[in-house]
Parts: C-alpha cells; structure tokens; sequence
C-alpha cells in the first residue's frame, strides 16, 4: 500500500483529489496539509511514501518545500501538482529534488499514474508537458545550423545559441530565462566561448564573430 500526504491550499481541491484516491486499492491517504510548513509539521508523525504537492501555496510554497523535503526527508518521493505549464518551473520544481510533475488539468488516470511512477523509484512528467516540450525541442533542432555552417567554429550548438543572444545584447540573466535554465550555466558558456575564441571582453567577441560569420548586423543590433 503506497501512503500518500496531499498538501494543497484548497480545500475543495483537497476533497477532490481524496475521493479520487481513494478508488485506488493500491493507494492510501494518509495526511493533508493546507501549506508546506504544516506538512513539515505533520510528516514526523505522518509515515507517507508520496507527497502530492501543490506548486502554489501560502506559507511555505511548493518549491521551497520541495527543497526542505530533500534535506529532511530523502526518501519521501515527491510529485509536483501545479497549474504552471511553463518549462522553467517545471525545470526549477526538478532541480529542487521533486521526482515527477503533473498539471491539475490532468485526468485522474494520469495523477494516479504519476503517483504509482514516482512511488517506484521512477520520475513522471504528465503527457502534456511531455509532448510540449518534445515540440520544442524538434523546432530547436529544425533551426540548427547545418554540418557545414558547423564546420570549424569550435562552437558547441548550446554556445553558439548563446553567442546569438549575446549578440541580441541580453544579459546573462535574460539568457538564462529564454534558455530556461541557470544563469551560472550561461556565465559558464559565455566564459567557454571567449577561451575558445582567444577574445579579451564581449565587444571583441561580438566583433569576431561577425567577421567569422556566425553573427550578422541584426543579430548585434
């Protein structure tokens, strides 16, 4: 029987989410919270497998539970409940230590899956967000220059995306963000793509790779 603790801000939505487990021969509803830190509060008393974790809260919010979660509770699995389909909270939730991430849109078959998934050692990310993110990442791949354009820059394509928007005149942070991921990463490109360019500051590079071709005038507009 995998126990599982529901944490979720609203109570109706808490209600729903009980009646739908309890269906389940194989899932038990052991605990609910309204918040992060009154789930911390109930845990040590509480033995729970799953945590089936709302994104948005009061108090103490999804993310920063998650993370209190991972320091606290290394065995708990923890699935991510959330209204939020944008791949940079999805990436943040993941990186914070939760194991699988499933939208409240989602049918109940698929938030019971989630649960089974996480609760076997195995990571979940519900069908939309799958499938949105696979589109995504074809679309990138689309765009990528050919062999040929490739040939000699010395540049990883991760690099040379972020030459382009060096070139765009974002920020490092702004890069981050459109990348969707951290801006120590993007600090860590940056840096790559002068060693391998032999540049001394970003005006040199940018002027280098317009005479090498991988920039035009608008893109360093």
């Amino acid at each position: 029987m995998i126990r599982v603790f529901l944490v979720d801000d609203h109570t109706l939505m808490r209600d729903g989410l009980r009646a739908v487990l309890s269906g389940q021969p194989e899932l038990t509803v052991v605990g609910e919270a309204a918040n992060g830190q009154e789930l911390l509060d109930k845990l040590p008393n509480t033995p729970t497998d799953v945590v089936l974790l709302d994104m948005n809260m009061p108090v103490l919010d999804g993310l920063a539970t998650t993370t209190r979660l991972r320091e606290l509770f290394p065995e708990l699995r923890i699935l991510m409940l959330s209204m939020l389909d944008h791949e940079r909270s999805v990436g943040q939730v993941l990186d914070a230590g939760a194991h699988g991430y499933v939208l409240k849109n989602a049918d109940k078959v698929e938030i019971v899956t989630g649960i089974l998934t996480v609760a076997a050692g195995k990571q979940f990310l519900c069908s939309e967000l799958g499938l949105s993110m696979l589109r995504k990442v074809l679309t990138l791949e689309d765009s990528e220059p050919s062999p040929s354009a490739k040939k000699n820059t010395g540049l990883s394509f991760r690099e040379r995306e972020v030459l382009q928007l060096i070139g765009s005149g974002l920020t490092n942070q702004a890069i981050a963000d459109k990348l969707f991921t951290s801006k120590r990463t993007v600090e860590t490109h940056r840096q790559n793509i002068i060693e391998k360019t032999g540049v001394k500051n970003t005006a040199a590079l940018i002027r280098y790779a317009m005479t090498q071709g991988w920039l035009n005038e608008s893109d360093a507009a």
